[in-house]
């Protein structure tokens, strides 16, 4: 079985384009090209040279001494929140910027929910020049409001969304709106692995720069490629689809996809969408959706603004079907719990996201000689008003 997308833009059975008409043109070109364009040798020297130079790549792998000793297993954390802005994100915002300005596109969108992809495409489109305008749930932009400022100070445009839960969801729904009324001179730059094909895979390939450094960077600590496991938290999934790219077809490397739970996987206020979802349709890609028996969309919940989203990526999706990578949901509380132990174990205050990966360790046993890399994927300081307000600081 293969893990990686095909020629017609499936992962098994999840993925493909469903798209309105009006935005085929946009889709087909980017799905003509996006290979093309990234494999050509001038694309590559100037996508290595900004990930190196301007966002700091590669980042540590970082063994977590004090974590490891008090869970009796060898943990590392790939430091993705040590990128400029302060996030993943930016890997993916980087190479979708120069692939738009080598399809002549002037206009950059974007939607983001926790603000981090939000921020990361206002970066780029300040490096590069470019009109940028950010579509963000009025619920988000809340609870993320140093997120909103970075946007607004790198001269991007935020834009509400108000409609549904008023959250990543609603953010998308809106940036799609406005692919469509401007179809010529507009790149949408999706954040995550999700949306129509080639999405998916395009992000998944810019991101796999995480994985392909933890392979160079074990290879030189542990003396093998391979860890054991790798784990990392999975909304739209980006950041796992990075860590887990050049594991998939490594069967000995386990996968560990952590949802967020919310309030409790059976409390209706939760995102777990691998045990709560089923095959649908959401923004242009067939995936696992929660949703209502008549296929109405289930407003999802989470503590973390990068979680809360109704679906997963049509990858994630398969690898969850195919049990090639095994699915836990962590709840608010549990999150919380761990981000703070991280703090206080590590001097590392990490994401909310990123928090619910760390629980793990307290839902599983590992062994004391297995290698586990734990993909870091951002920053707390985006978080501290919620970290603030939850432990009353």
């Amino acid at each position: 079985m293969s893990y990686f997308v095909d020629e017609n833009g499936y992962y098994g059975e999840f993925g493909g384009a469903y798209i309105p008409e009006m935005l085929y043109p946009n889709v087909e070109e980017l799905r003509q090209k996006y290979v093309t364009i990234m494999q050509e040798a001038s694309f590559q020297k100037e996508f290595k040279s900004l990930l190196k130079e301007y966002v700091g790549r590669p980042t540590p792998l970082y063994f977590a001494k004090r974590l490891s000793e008090k869970y009796n297993t060898k943990i590392y954390l790939k430091r993705e929140d040590l990128c400029h802005t302060g996030a993943h994100k930016v890997n993916n915002t980087i190479g979708q910027i120069l692939m738009a300005k080598r399809l002549g596109k002037t206009r950059i969108i974007a939607e983001t929910g926790a603000g981090q992809h939000g921020v990361a495409t206002a970066t780029v489109c300040a490096l590069m020049g470019l009109e940028c305008i950010v579509y963000m749930g009025e619920i988000d932009i809340a609870r993320q409001a140093p997120n909103v400022a970075r946007m607004k100070m790198l001269g991007a445009k935020v834009v509400p969304a108000l409609s549904g839960s008023r959250t990543l969801k609603d953010a998308t729904n809106e940036a799609i709106r406005d692919w469509i009324n401007n179809p010529v001179d507009t790149h949408y730059i999706i954040g995550s692995v999700v949306g129509p094909h080639p999405y998916p895979d395009m992000v998944a390939r810019f991101q796999s720069v995480i994985s392909e450094e933890i392979k160079t960077q074990l290879l030189e600590k542990e003396n093998t490629e391979n860890p054991d496991y790798v784990i990392a938290c999975v909304g739209g999934g980006s950041n796992a689809a990075g860590a887990f790219y050049h594991y998939l077809d490594e069967e000995s490397v386990q996968l560990i996809a952590v949802e967020a739970a919310g309030l409790g996987v059976d409390s209706g206020e939760s995102a777990a969408t691998s045990v709560l979802g089923k095959e649908g349709i959401i923004h242009g890609s067939r995936t696992l959706l929660m949703q209502t028996k008549d296929g109405q969309i289930t407003e999802p919940y989470s503590i973390s603004a990068g979680l809360d989203y109704p679906g997963v990526g049509p990858l994630h999706a398969h690898l969850c079907k195919s049990k090639r990578a095994e699915f836990i949901s962590i709840t608010d509380d549990e999150a919380m719990q761990a981000g703070l132990e991280l703090c206080k174990l590590e001097g590392i205050i990490p994401a909310i996201e990123s928090s619910h990966a760390l629980a793990v360790f307290n839902m599983k046993k590992f062994k004391e000689d297995d290698v586990v890399v734990l993909n870091l994927s951002g920053r707390g300081d985006k978080d501290l008003d919620t970290y603030i307000k939850y432990f009353r600081l």
